[in-house]
């Protein structure tokens, strides 16, 4: 019975340490693309919310094309400002800035 007990528990000691996989480093996208985004669209913002802040829409790209997304409420972070995403004009390209939270 001790020897069965054994091999059961090293058994689940080899599997739980082969599904194991550390967390992946998060890095973020570049995107450079040729082509220029197309002007904001200008959307009416809803009412403020206590405790939120808006994320205005932004044009992201989508392999060839640019593709609208949609503005959205976030909790706010206290201490924190949110700085919308942008396109910046470099050389012939036009790179993209995530949005971001910054103290």
């Amino acid at each position: 019975m001790t020897r069965s007990l054994a091999l059961l528990a090293g058994l689940g000691l080899a599997l739980g340490a082969a599904s194991y996989a550390p967390q992946a480093e998060a890095r973020p996208v570049v995107v450079d693309v040729r082509v220029a985004p197309p002007p904001p669209r200008h959307v009416r913002v809803p009412p403020p919310r206590a405790g939120y802040v808006w994320v205005p829409g932004y044009w992201r790209w989508e392999g060839h094309r640019h593709i609208w997304v949609d503005g959205y409420w976030v909790r706010a972070r206290p201490g924190h400002r949110y700085v919308p995403a942008a396109w910046v004009h470099r050389g012939p390209y036009w790179h993209f800035v995530p949005g971001h939270w910054v103290r």
